[in-house]
């Protein structure tokens, strides 16, 4: 049976996007399907941070480029400012969803912000992702333009709030197990493994037992 693996991200948080790698590798190869949720750290209208702040530049030159440069992924603060919200961004991820192409608009959302400081709240820039990815643009603008999965991301969002209590990302949920923080290749592979051993037995072995007729 094939294990499922919940990632709670924000397309504006570079851990997240740093973890993707590692999350990959350790999945190559096994029965595996990888499910990323939907998480705004900074929701409207609250409002959200400027790259040439202090915050960011001290976070990004203590963490986030020594840890991107240990792990070979090239990453930049990108200079949008300030940083876009995510919720338009999350709404064309259902949409990818239901197009079966969920985890390439993913991947292709972290690329274009933290790789080439693209805004991923502006629905023109949002639409020609759509398109590299294999999503028909002008079916995509629409469902942007009004709103169609608006409610749906909101569902999401409530979903990681309320009922998986998300409090920070990235957060995988792999089976009973639930770590919060970039993880190493290894140690996402041993959890893998340990869940799947404990899926396996529950599929085939949980509840059986023997009586006085026999087994």
């Amino acid at each position: 049976m094939t294990l499922t693996i919940k990632v709670y991200s924000d397309y504006v948080c570079p851990f997240c996007f740093l973890a993707e790698k590692p999350l990959q590798e350790a999945a190559a190869g096994k029965d595996v399907q990888i499910e990323w949720m939907p998480f705004e750290l900074r929701p409207y209208p609250n409002e959200t941070l400027r790259p040439e702040g202090d915050y960011l530049q001290k976070t990004w030159e203590q963490y986030v480029y020594p840890m991107a440069k240990q792990m070979g992924i090239p990453i930049v603060l990108p200079r949008v400012s300030p940083q876009p919200y995510t919720h338009l961004a999350f709404e064309g991820y259902q949409h990818a969803k239901e197009k079966g192409k969920a985890n390439e608009y993913n991947h292709r959302m972290f690329t274009a912000f933290f790789q080439e400081e693209q805004d991923i709240g502006d629905i023109d820039v949002l639409t020609k992702l759509a398109g590299e990815v294999g999503l028909d643009e002008k079916e995509f603008r629409q469902a942007l333009e009004t709103r169609k999965y608006k409610e749906a991301h909101q569902r999401a969002l409530k979903h990681a709030y309320e009922e998986a209590n998300i409090t920070a990302v990235p957060t995988f949920v792999i089976g009973d197990t639930v770590l919060t923080g970039v993880r190493s290749k290894e140690t996402l592979e041993k959890i893998i493994e340990e869940e799947m051993k404990k899926q396996s037995f529950r599929d085939f072995g949980e509840g059986m037992a023997c009586g006085i007729d026999g087994c």
